[in-house]
């Protein structure tokens, strides 16, 4: 439910300040990455649409907010990928073809599908907290999933869900787990990578 109000106070150095509620209440926080048109800068008394949620310390702060005369710009929802869906079903496919004609043990087949199930309900988990404000799952741990073995459930995750898709930063770390993952699954079909499995699974 969105609420009108209007500027209390503003301190435009540091790019925040607080919303007086028409309804009356206590004062609302608004930074300005929660203004639709950032390139206009707020002033006290200006009046101001806005939607309310709370941080992951409980406070009530202001987002897609407008200020009058401005339009509420709707982000378009971003469209899933289905060459990346369909590059993680082709890769644990192409294990599975190994495991067909002898040249990985079925363990290794069930590792990727038990990690990849297990690293998309991470993400799951994940994108519920952003939403609410929870304790919240660290990149560190979702790359450490990924390297493991469960990057194509996470990579599923990401377009499904839309999580974790758009930070730049994140992708490229993520794109090396994957890379990475996929040389230690080439070195287990050479004769040292053969060796080990059979002295891990004989």
């Amino acid at each position: 439910m969105r609420q009108k109000g209007k500027i209390a106070t503003w301190n435009d150095d540091k790019g925040f300040g607080f919303i007086e509620p028409f309804n009356g209440g206590s004062r609302v926080f608004i930074h300005i990455k929660a203004l639709a048109n950032r390139n206009r800068r707020p002033e006290q008394g200006d009046v101001v649409t806005y939607s309310v949620t709370k941080d992951n310390q409980g406070r009530t702060r202001a987002v897609n907010a407008t200020l009058a005369g401005d339009k509420l710009i709707k982000k378009k929802p971003r469209k899933i990928s289905a060459s990346a869906i369909l590059f993680a079903l082709l890769f644990i496919g192409g294990v599975g073809a190994s495991v067909a004609t002898g040249d990985l043990v079925p363990q290794v087949l069930y590792w990727y599908l038990g990690a990849s199930l297990v690293t998309y309900f991470v993400y799951a988990w994940d994108k519920s907290a952003a939403r609410k404000g929870g304790w919240r799952t660290s990149e560190q741990t979702l790359f450490l999933f990924g390297l493991v073995g469960g990057w194509p459930g996470a990579l599923i995750a990401q377009q499904t869900l839309r999580h974790k898709s758009k930070k730049t930063s994140f992708r490229v770390t993520f794109a090396a787990t994957v890379i990475f993952n996929c040389a230690g699954l080439v070195w287990l079909h050479t004769a040292d990578g053969q060796e080990l499995l059979r002295q891990l699974f004989a």
